[in-house]
């Protein structure tokens, strides 16, 4: 009886890789409509394939998939949707995908948790600003006000701290922004050459609104706002070439 049934589980996992296997993908044509808010560069992700791709002017797209995959639609100004591909998707010319205007501003939300911290155990007062080591140098070096102070004014010592607190920075940014996507997603969604990816990188802290966005950990405005910093920094590419 064990064998039995051992060979119809293999029987059936075999039906059913033969299956998956014949499910074709299409290059589906979409086209993304909202009431009185602009649908280009919206962010299309395929989260089953993990393919994606960015909404025209006019908010058309195209994207590999086959039935059964899912779509997730993205953008700052719109409510996030997810859409299902089914069989008669795949039958259309064009895909049609309704989105709505975001009508809800969201507030700040304080998480409190139990995590044990150097605040919780009374190391250090409730609410006391943590610094950085670069922080923590300029702090040294201007607290003390007086003679102090403008001696290191005068020897440069406060200007060079600036300028490492401004370097500090830019390379916790770049260390976040390393673990936010892949190379794939730079050469083939956003056509950054793969020599160019790190200085594209680089070009994207220097953006205020990345550089929060960055910080905030907030990876959907991330990927809205980085469409338009590609290309931009691709017709720099293209004009450093000529």
């Amino acid at each position: 009886m064990k064998i039995k049934n051992t060979l119809l589980l293999v029987l059936f996992m075999m039906v059913q890789s033969m299956y998956s296997q014949d499910v074709p993908v299409k290059e589906i044509r979409g086209k993304i409509v909202a009431d009185s808010v602009a649908v280009d560069r919206i962010n299309i992700v395929n989260i089953t394939t993990e393919k994606a791709t960015i909404s025209d002017g006019n908010g058309f797209f195209t994207i590999p998939a086959k039935e059964g995959d899912v779509l997730v639609f993205t953008a700052v100004n719109l409510e996030g949707l997810r859409k299902k591909i089914e069989k008669q998707d795949l039958e259309q010319t064009l895909l049609l995908v309704k989105m709505n205007p975001k009508s809800i501003v969201l507030r700040e939300v304080i998480v409190n948790d139990n995590s044990i911290t150097a605040e919780s155990l009374r190391i250090i007062p409730y609410g006391q600003k943590k610094y950085t080591p670069a922080e923590r140098k300029m702090y040294t070096a201007t607290s003390g006000g007086g003679i102090d102070g403008l001696l290191n004014t005068i020897s440069g010592r406060k200007a060079m701290l600036k300028k490492e607190m401004i370097v500090e920075k830019k390379e916790q940014l770049l260390a976040r922004f390393a673990n936010f996507f892949e190379d794939k997603y730079y050469i083939e969604t956003l056509k950054i050459p793969q020599e160019h990816i790190l200085g594209f990188q680089y070009y994207c802290v220097d953006d205020v609104d990345f550089a929060a966005a960055l910080a905030a950990k907030n990876k959907w405005k991330a990927m809205f706002l980085i469409s338009k910093l590609a290309q931009n920094y691709n017709e720099i590419i293209a004009l450093e070439t000529k």
